[in-house]
């Protein structure tokens, strides 16, 4: 997007330095929103998990977590913590894929009683 927008502003021979600029600030701002939505992800490993979500990254050790949450009509997993909070892993997301969701939730479940102290049922496929 940034490189059309650019390249649209540069070439079009009635725009004025401003109009080329704005079209140029333009396409800066879809590559800043991109970048940001192509961002979260969750990796496990065998000390705890990191969940890179939108603008924060956080490093759990696999004790902190005590539940793998992905509930029906939940836009992510969320994860419940040993102080008493819940931290969104955006980096799985059912509205992009449903079945791949509901896998990489059982996985991580799996993973956090195996190393730490986390519980819970299956995740409920939605309808």
């Amino acid at each position: 997007m940034f490189a059309v927008l650019a390249v649209v502003g540069l070439v079009l021979e009635r725009l004025h330095p401003g109009e080329r600029a704005t079209f140029i600030l333009t396409g800066l701002l879809f590559l800043g929103v991109l970048a940001l939505l192509a961002r979260p992800h969750l990796t496990a490993d065998n000390d705890g998990v990191t969940v890179v979500n939108l603008t924060r990254t956080r490093r759990l050790a696999w004790a902190e977590i005590l539940r793998v949450n992905l509930r029906y009509g939940d836009p992510w997993v969320f994860l419940d913590l040993a102080d008493g909070t819940s931290l969104a892993a955006m980096g799985i997301q059912p509205g992009i894929d449903r079945e791949q969701a509901i896998n990489d939730a059982r996985a991580l479940r799996a993973l956090a009683e195996e190393h730490g102290s986390g519980t819970g049922g299956e995740p409920k496929q939605q309808p």
